[in-house]
């Protein structure tokens, strides 16, 4: 039985500084054979990044437009140097495609045109949702560390409000962002003087306790979960409460096999326990969590209960 045909499956901005080519190839699959309704481009993380990229957008995008997907250009998350406050000045002047927004100077930029919210801008309750709205906001991606109950609360009061509501149901959680990039510190480096190292781990870089168990990882300034967020299991009672997007963060593995995943549930061709197996495997070490829907630590990993 299908879970919801009408229920979009996103794809988010890669978070982490994959090599152009690699950049390259990931969209053409992604154009070719992911079962997803839309795909997010754009560099949120460092602008330093970007330029090695940025040259290739226009090919992306229409190579995905003509595959029948949506795009959406995201902007920073976090904007703190005037060559970062002109790059999201320029995306937020754009008509076409949409805008995600995920910085308040983005927000400032936009001027109350239609766009996005990313998952970088806090929408935790009814009275800031409703305020996004009045500022020209149709769609809102929920931060990932919100439990069931702030999911369905949100999405009820954006829904009422006539927007699309969005949340990561698939990959790494962001947990913070820092004006410090950790992964320069690491290596000895100052964050002007990087060198780009960031390059060299293509799923970030793993941190570990002091008796050496697995806890985070860094990419550049950015904080994320160790674990991969698998929200598969809560597909259904997502949509129930009025999710209408479920979004699907690259990660480095097969992308294509994981959209396919989540999308043979979305259709009742695969029952949900034998998907979400197909999906740990996928996911190689890296294991799953869903804490943070179950309003405990964000590691952990809950049995979904037996739908009511």
């Amino acid at each position: 039985m299908a879970v919801n045909t009408m229920t979009k499956l996103t794809l988010g901005p890669i978070a982490y500084h994959w090599s152009a080519d690699a950049r390259r190839d990931f969209y053409a699959r992604i154009a070719d054979e992911a079962p997803v309704d839309e795909v997010y481009l754009g560099e949120v993380i460092c602008s330093k990044r970007a330029p090695f990229h940025e040259a290739d957008l226009p090919a992306t995008i229409e190579r995905l437009e003509r595959a029948g997907k949506t795009v959406i250009l995201s902007t920073l998350a976090e904007v703190m140097l005037k060559r970062e406050r002109k790059a999201t000045e320029d995306l937020a002047a754009m008509d076409t495609p949409e805008i995600e927004v995920n910085n308040a100077a983005g927000l400032y930029a936009r001027g109350k045109r239609p766009h996005r919210i990313g998952p970088f801008m806090n929408a935790y309750n009814d009275a800031t949702i409703a305020w996004m709205a009045g500022q020209g906001a149709t769609h809102v991606c929920l931060p990932a560390e919100m439990p069931a109950p702030a999911i369905a609360a949100a999405a009820q009061a954006a829904v009422a409000l006539g927007l699309g509501v969005e949340v990561q149901v698939f990959g790494r959680a962001s947990l913070a962002v820092s004006a410090r990039c950790y992964h320069a510190r690491a290596h000895g480096r100052t964050k002007d003087n990087c060198q780009f190292v960031c390059e060299e781990d293509p799923d970030g870089m793993p941190l570990r306790t002091r008796d050496d168990r697995p806890i985070l990882r860094v990419n550049g300034i950015q904080t994320l979960s160790e674990s991969y967020v698998d929200l598969l299991p809560e597909a259904a009672r997502l949509i129930a409460v009025g999710v209408t997007h479920l979004r699907l963060m690259p990660q480095a593995v097969d992308m294509v096999a994981v959209a396919q995943v989540f999308r043979d549930v979305l259709d009742g061709r695969v029952p949900t326990g034998e998907a979400d197996a197909r999906l740990a495997t996928l996911s190689g070490d890296a294991g799953l969590s869903n804490g943070f829907y179950h309003g405990t630590a964000g590691y952990r990993r809950i049995a979904a209960a037996a739908p009511a």
